[in-house]
C-alpha cells in the first residue's frame, strides 16, 4: 500500500479538504471556513496540498520547434490556431459524455420518504459535497477519489446518499444514485454503481500512463465549484512525483501537470490529446493563506488505476490489503 508520508517530504503544510459545496459562492481554497481534518505544519514555506476534484491552464499552442516559423504568412498561422481549437472542441464533444457530475446529499433524520426523491427534488436534503468520477465501463460502474464519497464510505446511518449526472448516448442529461461499491483510501480510489435503467452510456477510452512525456499535452473534465463540464488544459509538467493519500500513505508515480485543478475536479479524467484517460485528478499545490492555484496540480497515473479498480469492482475490499 506504500510507505507513510514524512513530515516535511514537500516542506508544506498538508491538507485534506472536504469536496467542494455545490454553490460556487466563496472561490477560495483553503478558507478558514473550510474544515481539514489533516494539517501538518512545516519549517519552511507554508503551502497547502487541496484534494479536490479538477484542473487546467492552457498551453496548448506551444510548439518549441514549429516548421518553417519564420516563414509561416499570417493566414497560415490563422488556419494552424483554428485546427487546434477544432480538435480541442472534438475532444471535449467526444469525451465529456463519459464524466460524471458527483453530488454527496445527506438526508435530515426526520425523513421518512425513499431515496429515490432526490433525483427530482433535493430541498429535503444537505449538499454534503460535489466532485468528478467517469464511467468505467457500460454496466454504470464510476471510479472517482475516495476522498469524493468518504462520508458515504463511512455512513453507517443510511442518511447518505450520491446522486450522478451523466449524459446518456443520446445526449440526454439523466441524474441516478449511485452505490458504493469498493474504496481504497490508500489510493485515493473508489467505485460507484449506477442503474442506467437500460439506457446506452458511453465509458471512457483508458489510455496507458507509463509512456507519458514532460511536455505533452493534456485535458481535463470537471465539475469545480459545481459548475459542471468545465474544460481545462495544460501539459504535463513532471512525472512520478509522490503524493499522501487521506490515510497518509504515499502515492507514488503521480502526474504533475499545469492543467488547473480545483474542487468540484476530484475523480475527473485527466487525458491526452487522444481523449484517452492517462490519470485521475486528485490534488493541487496552493500556497497556504493564498486561496490561489500555484499551477502545480496531480492526477493518479491510469494504470496504477487499471491495477485497482477490477479487483474493487470484484472483492469490494482495498486493493493495497490483498495480502
Amino acid at each position: 500500500g506504500g510507505k507513510t508520508v514524512k513530515r516535511g517530504m514537500m516542506h508544506a503544510c498538508l491538507q485534506w479538504p472536504t469536496p467542494s459545496l455545490a454553490a460556487p459562492i466563496k472561490c477560495s481554497v483553503g478558507s478558514s471556513t473550510s474544515p481539514f481534518p489533516f494539517d501538518f505544519q512545516h519549517s519552511r514555506r507554508k503551502a497547502v496540498i487541496f484534494i479536490t476534484a479538477s484542473l487546467f491552464t492552457s498551453s496548448l499552442n506551444f510548439n518549441p520547434n514549429p516548421p518553417n516559423s519564420a516563414f509561416v504568412s499570417p493566414a497560415a498561422a490563422r488556419e494552424l490556431d483554428e485546427e487546434e481549437e477544432a480538435r480541442v472542441v472534438r475532444l471535449f464533444e467526444e469525451t465529456s459524455p463519459s464524466v460524471v457530475f458527483i453530488k454527496m446529499l445527506e438526508l435530515p433524520n426526520t425523513s421518512n420518504s425513499s431515496k429515490d426523491i432526490l433525483l427530482t427534488d433535493e430541498t429535503s436534503a444537505k449538499v454534503e459535497g460535489t466532485g468528478s468520477g467517469f464511467l468505467w465501463d457500460k454496466f454504470g460502474h464510476i471510479v472517482t477519489n475516495y476522498h469524493v464519497v468518504a462520508k458515504l464510505a463511512t455512513d453507517k446511518s443510511g442518511l447518505q446518499c450520491c446522486k450522478v449526472t451523466l449524459v446518456d448516448a443520446e445526449g440526454n442529461k439523466i441524474s441516478l444514485l449511485a452505490d458504493i461499491i469498493g474504496f481504497d483510501p490508500a489510493y485515493d480510489l473508489a467505485v460507484l454503481k449506477a442503474d442506467s435503467d437500460g439506457k446506452q452510456i458511453k465509458p471512457a477510452i483508458l489510455g496507458t500512463s507509463n509512456d507519458l512525456q514532460v511536455g505533452q499535452s493534456c485535458f481535463a473534465i470537471g465539475n469545480p465549484y459545481g459548475y459542471e463540464n468545465t474544460l481545462t488544459t495544460g501539459v504535463v509538467s513532471g512525472l512520478g512525483r509522490e503524493i499522501p493519500s487521506p490515510n497518509g500513505q504515499a502515492i507514488r508515480g503521480a502526474i504533475q501537470t499545469d492543467a488547473a485543478i480545483n474542487a468540484g475536479n476530484s475523480g475527473g479524467p485527466l487525458m491526452d490529446s487522444n481523449g484517452h484517460v492517462i490519470g485521475v485528478n486528485t490534488a493541487t499545490f496552493t500556497r497556504k493563506g493564498t486561496g490561489m492555484s500555484s499551477g502545480v496540480n496531480f492526477a493518479i497515473p491510469i494504470d496504477m488505476v487499471v491495477q485497482t479498480v477490477p479487483y474493487l469492482i470484484v472483492y469490494g475490499t482495498p486493493y493495497s490489503d490483498r495480502y
